[in-house]
């Protein structure tokens, strides 16, 4: 039998890379990954609050609109109020429908990362023709609300064809997040140059342990609380970078907002020792140390 293989990246195991360090010394990177999405109404793809096969409604649309609509808005707050900066992976057409989002995240200074047009669709079903001008779509509208194009990509439902990479560089994309490997950023082969893969959680991450796992909002708590611990320890012998991937329809609600809250202070009573920043400032941070440091370069 022929194993399936990719090659847009060689192993490369944690302990036989070189050690770094981020800006000012820092060992672990924290980033706040927040995911604003548009869904169609009683129809494509989207998530149910209590069942995973349940077809479109109006209820569980509802429940995701309430995100955009109020959820969101508590999150802006808290995130001002912990005085940390936040980067939002962005359906484009979310923007069109809901313009003060947009200009709220300008306002912070936040960073805008590409996130297709809308989550009521992926774009692996999609011919390369058809997935090019999903990029380039979404990548258009971004820069028109935000004003500069997004340097980062995380695709709806993290899907990629076998050509996702190539299409990303060749649009301009710096970094991707679709491929969670790595607790490092790394490098990654396309037909046109590197691109970098910047870590993103599937596991902490509301939308899987909250709504398809059916876990409790002080499960998801504590679940961030004992990955930054245990990643602060580790970060003491390699330089790590940690996430929380939240979306405002699912953390939004004010119950697991209060848990977030908790998780948040216990994590910035630590700042003096963080580099809390965005993915596109490690792709930067990236992208100007010498090649060899990080793997794939």
């Amino acid at each position: 039998m022929n194993l399936p293989k990719h090659d847009r990246y060689d192993y490369v195991p944690l302990s036989k890379r070189p050690d770094y360090s981020w800006p000012d010394g820092k060992r672990l990177a924290v980033c706040f990954c927040n995911n604003i999405e548009v869904f169609g109404f009683l129809s494509g793809l989207g998530s149910d609050s209590a069942s995973l096969t349940a077809p479109q409604t109006t209820r569980n649309y509802a429940w995701r609109d309430y995100g955009n609509r109020v959820g969101q808005w508590y999150l802006f707050d808290l995130l001002d109020e912990m005085q940390v900066p936040a980067s939002h992976n962005l359906n484009s057409w979310l923007l069109d429908e809901c313009p003060e989002i947009g200009e709220r995240i300008k306002a912070r200074g936040d960073e805008a990362v590409g996130h297709g047009r809308t989550n009521a669709e992926r774009q692996d079903v999609l011919d390369e023709a058809g997935e090019a001008a999903l990029i380039r779509e979404c990548t258009d509208g971004i820069a028109r609300h935000i004003g500069t194009p997004p340097a980062g990509w995380l695709g709806p439902y993290l899907a990629q064809t076998p050509v996702t990479l190539d299409l990303l560089k060749e649009a301009g994309y710096r970094y991707v997040m679709d491929w969670p490997a790595d607790d490092q950023p790394f490098w990654m082969r396309t037909r046109s140059g590197p691109i970098l893969s910047i870590p993103y959680s599937i596991e902490l991450n509301d939308s899987p342990a909250l709504v398809f796992r059916q876990q409790a909002a002080r499960d998801f708590e504590d679940m961030i609380v004992d990955q930054f611990e245990e990643m602060l320890l580790q970060s003491a012998k390699w330089p790590l970078v940690f996430t929380v991937v939240l979306h405002p329809f699912i953390i939004g609600q004010p119950f697991r907002l209060r848990g977030l809250r908790r998780a948040m202070e216990k994590i910035l009573a630590r700042r003096d020792e963080l580099w809390i920043t965005t993915p596109g400032e490690i792709a930067r941070y990236c992208a100007s140390l010498p090649a060899g440091i990080i793997p794939g370069s």
